[in-house]
């Protein structure tokens, strides 16, 4: 959806799912919940309102596509803003397995 120059009252609903370590930023700990923002919101804006600190997330998903940049320890891309019904998934370091050679998840 694009918005033109009167939009800024402009709100509307994304979906938050938090993973890992992040989820402890969740209010009573819910891994999914709605959230409301304001046209022109970015990830970096729902990582700070959530008190989540960029060192902390590894992945950030927008409708299932991966927005990280490339390896772990590589800066959020958290400057996409975000579209009503986007679906944000944030994730902390995922732990692993030396003993069966995967993610835990």
């Amino acid at each position: 959806m694009t918005l033109g120059h009167s939009s800024a009252d402009h709100a509307f609903t994304v979906t938050v799912r938090l993973f890992n370590s992040v989820r402890r930023h969740a209010n009573g700990g819910a891994g999914e919940f709605d959230l409301e923002v304001r046209a022109g919101e970015t990830v970096r804006d729902i990582a700070a309102r959530l008190a989540i600190p960029l060192d902390d997330i590894f992945l950030v998903l927008v409708n299932g596509r991966d927005i990280t940049p490339g390896l772990v320890g590589a800066p959020v891309t958290a400057a996409r803003a975000l579209e009503a019904g986007d679906v944000v998934a944030f994730s902390g370091a995922v732990p692993y397995s030396y003993g069966y050679g995967a993610p835990v998840v």
